[in-house]
């Protein structure tokens, strides 16, 4: 990774391409991956807030939004129902420290927020954004976050983008638990979907016909019709990721989520200890499906 940030460093208020892939910074806090001069996908690494939300609801370091070849956005920002919930995004709602129990899902006690952008770049085939990002209990840092988004340019009517996700304990241990609602665990690398119509969720199992808890798959997607445009994501964590495969939280209201650790008999929580960092990876496959 520091080789590759070394390498990687560049003024991120320039647009940086080869070949039909390129980063730009918007300005607001949000970093532009175009594809052929269209929008690919945003990482929102400032504070975003939209109009009306409730002020408490701002919140950085996540993707909104991201659109299949033909420019369907499946995702959702700041949906009323959940104001919480913010196109690819990862959080826990229990977050523990010998010093204190936080809540990263809503940001009760702690929040993210952006460092610095480590490294752009964009060549024929590939595009890397590095950012550095911390979680705060007030002015104390509790885990130093990277996150790494690598995408390839579109196959057809797909593409796929990765990102790798490294955390690491400063101070003292921290724990991360999903949800202690009974019968669920949400809390992970999680995707809020638009408005759409004719929902069909599946799994490497095969169609999941109704809401689901704490059920093990290799995979979850989302298939719809937004305004007419029949559009799938996919989202696939990685083999080499602890605990793999994990259990879903999946809500025909457009709701998917990796639910890392999950909750079974033998599994409550994951503790990240100083120096040993927690690195996870999913791949996320965005496609037109008419």
């Amino acid at each position: 990774m520091a080789k590759l940030i070394g390498i990687l460093i560049l003024a991120a208020s320039a647009a940086f391409a080869q070949g039909s892939l390129a980063w730009k910074d918007l300005g607001d806090g949000r970093m532009e991956l175009s594809e052929d001069g269209k929008t690919y996908l945003v990482y929102n690494y400032g504070p975003q807030l939209k109009a009306g939300a409730p002020e408490d609801r701002r919140r950085c370091c996540y993707i909104f939004p991201a659109l299949t070849p033909a420019g369907v956005s499946m995702l959702d920002d700041f949906a009323k129902d959940h104001y919480h919930h913010h196109g690819l995004f990862w959080a826990w709602p229990v977050v523990e420290t010998p010093s204190g129990k936080y809540d990263l899902w809503m940001y009760r006690g702690v929040q993210h927020r952006f460092e610095k952008i480590l490294g752009s770049q964009a060549r024929p085939g590939r595009a890397v954004l590095i950012a550095a990002n911390g979680w705060y209990a007030g002015e104390k840092k509790i885990v130093q976050e990277t996150v790494r988004i690598s995408a390839s340019p579109s196959q057809g009517a797909s593409r796929s983008f990765e990102v790798d996700l490294k955390f690491e304990a400063q101070d003292e241990p921290v724990t991360l638990r999903g949800s202690q609602e009974r019968g669920k665990s949400y809390g992970g690398f999680s995707a809020r979907f638009a408005p759409r119509q004719q929902t069909v969720i599946r799994s490497a199992e095969g169609p999941v016909d109704k809401d689901e808890d704490l059920v093990p798959h290799k995979w979850a997607e989302l298939e719809a019709l937004y305004d007419g445009r029949k559009a799938t994501l996919r989202i696939t964590p990685d083999p080499s990721n602890p605990g793999v495969p994990y259990q879903w939280c999946l809500r025909r209201y457009g709701f998917a989520g990796a639910s890392f650790p999950g909750r079974t008999d033998d599994v409550q929580g994951f503790t990240i200890q100083p120096g040993k960092p927690l690195q996870l990876k999913f791949t996320v496959t965005i496609a037109d499906a008419n």
